[in-house]
């Protein structure tokens, strides 16, 4: 049975091989990287799965900020990575995941102000994740402008750059 803990009461080290395993070594290069800069995932928000005591899912969230080219900056949540084993994938774990964080942020009183760069059929369909405020944001590194989605109210739209809070 899967049970779902706070991602603090992991090992970093086993989180870390994981993240290897799911997205291999060079994730560090992509651009949610970029976006997160140097911040300490949100503790309250982001959680581990295990089966049996062994490691097979995470969920991270970031301070990320929105700044408008015109107007004051916009704190928001980036949401992702969503890891899970290879072996594990298509077992419903990242959904359960993702459930899990987007109801801590309703409970941290941030669920209006989500983004995340993930497919938006997924994303969309499940979880109300849209591109439709996320067309004239700029990132620091490349990225497919459909990928780049957002939820709730607080989300800004219009042109600016997303990156570290």
């Amino acid at each position: 049975m899967i049970g779902l803990v706070p991602l603090a009461e992991v090992e970093e080290t086993a989180v870390e091989r994981l993240l290897d395993r799911a997205f291999e070594p060079t994730r560090r290069q992509r651009t949610a990287y970029l976006v997160r800069g140097n911040a300490t995932a949100v503790a309250a928000l982001s959680f581990a799965a295990l089966d049996a005591g062994a490691l097979v899912g995470t969920v991270q969230c970031w301070p990320v900020c929105f700044t408008p080219d015109l107007g004051a900056s916009v704190p928001l949540v980036m949401v992702g990575p969503v890891a899970v084993a290879p072996e594990r994938q298509r077992d419903g774990i990242g959904r359960r995941l993702m459930v899990r964080a987007l109801a801590a942020a309703g409970e941290h009183g941030c669920d209006d102000r989500l983004v995340l760069i993930g497919d938006p059929e997924y994303y969309g369909r499940f979880f109300g994740f849209t591109a439709e405020r996320t067309g004239g944001w700029r990132l620091p590194g490349p990225i497919e402008q459909r990928r780049l989605l957002a939820r709730g109210d607080a989300v800004p739209d219009g042109a600016g750059t997303l990156g570290p809070a």
